[in-house]
């Protein structure tokens, strides 16, 4: 079996492209950066580093090759390729899309019998489905009707820590110890399920509970960490979270998100609040430099009403739930000053020119008069926060 991989970053070589081989599969990468695509081509290996709360163990991933995203030849690999996945970003799939419909083109005109199946790995609700808009929008209407029995678009929910680090190899890319790969099996192909065989890839017909169940422990809770670190001055997510303030902020945030969890798909509370003590452990890995800046990056993104923070807290409101220090996450991410990150400049400018309840309404969803009380309680934990920073 052949995977075609778009993104040979770190969170392609680290996780998607590295369990792809390990499953068996050919991978190969495709990529716009010439450093990385010529040593892949001429390497066809690399080294991951892998850590955990007992230390790092190395490994070497061996692919089949590597292409230019940008040129033809990645074409020919989408003709060729039973399995194609993304690891590029959500704002870049419709950059991609039309390079997609074209080689899925290529495969109809040269009578590809075999069903492909199209997985984007990304950090967003249903991506794929997304991706698929982009595609089907970018299609001639052949290769549309053809598509709807030789294309499978699959959903699903990732989740693995790869952050930044430096090394000698250009190639080589430190992970943590925890992956997960949740796979929506309802949205294959008839008769073109893709089989991945690793102990990290889960098939399920609810994928909705696992990616809300991720969106809203692991997600929810690396941003608070990040925003409430941010304030108290630290530059990475381990030495926040070590801070007992912090870590009491944010674990009580994941719970009130966890009791939404819990009351709309029925999930199994102690279960729920293990899984909770695990992520918590996981963020404060040892080995795992992780950035504040990083994490909290685009608060705008973050506190839109289906993202990490507004989404559980609405939730809360859905069901009459408690949601302080959820609320507090809010008036962190309200106070997110980055000046290297756009949204972030975006955002403080549009808090002194319009004040916080217009972000709430314009960003967040949460209308002053429908959530007066949400409202009202978001601009108390922002003074509350502001008083505390004042007094450092």
């Amino acid at each position: 079996m052949r995977a075609l991989h778009f993104g040979a970053g770190n969170i392609g070589r680290g996780f998607i492209g590295k369990l792809l081989a390990e499953a068996g599969y050919d991978v190969v990468f495709a990529d716009i950066v010439p450093d990385l695509i010529n040593a892949l081509k001429e390497r066809k290996q690399f080294e991951v580093r892998i850590v955990g709360q007992t230390g790092e163990k190395r490994e070497t991933t061996k692919i089949s090759g590597a292409v230019f995203s940008n040129t033809d030849e990645v074409l020919d690999e989408i003709v060729k390729a039973d399995l194609i996945t993304t690891a590029v970003g959500p704002r870049i799939l419709e950059r991609i899309a039309s390079t997609f419909a074209k080689g899925l083109a290529m495969r109809r005109e040269q009578g590809v019998k075999t069903p492909v199946t199209i997985i984007a790995c990304e950090n967003a609700i249903r991506a794929t489905s997304g991706f698929r808009v982009h595609i089907e929008t970018a299609f001639d209407p052949t290769t549309a009707e053809w598509a709807k029995e030789k294309v499978g678009f699959v959903d699903c929910a990732v989740d693995r820590i790869v952050p930044p680090a430096r090394h000698d190899d250009m190639l080589a890319v430190t992970v943590e110890d925890f992956c997960e790969w949740v796979v929506d099996e309802t949205q294959f192909p008839a008769g073109g399920k893709i089989e991945i065989n690793h102990p990290a890839v889960v098939y399920t017909d609810n994928l909705d509970a696992f990616v809300e169940r991720k969106l809203m422990t692991v997600n929810t809770g690396h941003a608070i960490c990040a925003y409430i670190g941010k304030l108290k001055g630290y530059k990475e997510i381990r030495t926040s979270i070590e801070d007992p303030e912090v870590f009491k902020i944010v674990k009580g945030a994941m719970t009130e998100s966890g009791n939404v969890l819990v009351k709309r798909y029925g999930l199994n509370a102690v279960d729920h609040a293990k899984y909770i003590d695990k992520i918590l452990n996981r963020f404060k890995n040892p080995h795992i430099v992780d950035d504040v800046s990083r994490v909290g990056r685009e608060p705008m993104r973050k506190l839109s009403a289906q993202d990490r923070l507004i989404k559980p807290l609405a939730g809360c409101i859905e069901y009459g739930l408690p949601h302080e220090n959820l609320t507090m996450g809010v008036a962190a991410a309200l106070m997110y000053d980055n000046p290297e990150d756009p949204q972030a400049v975006t955002l403080q400018t549009m808090v002194k020119e319009k004040g916080r309840e217009a972000v709430l309404t314009e960003v967040c969803g949460l209308d002053a008069q429908d959530h007066s009380s949400v409202v009202s309680n978001v601009h108390h934990a922002y003074q509350k926060l502001t008083d505390t920073i004042s007094s450092v």
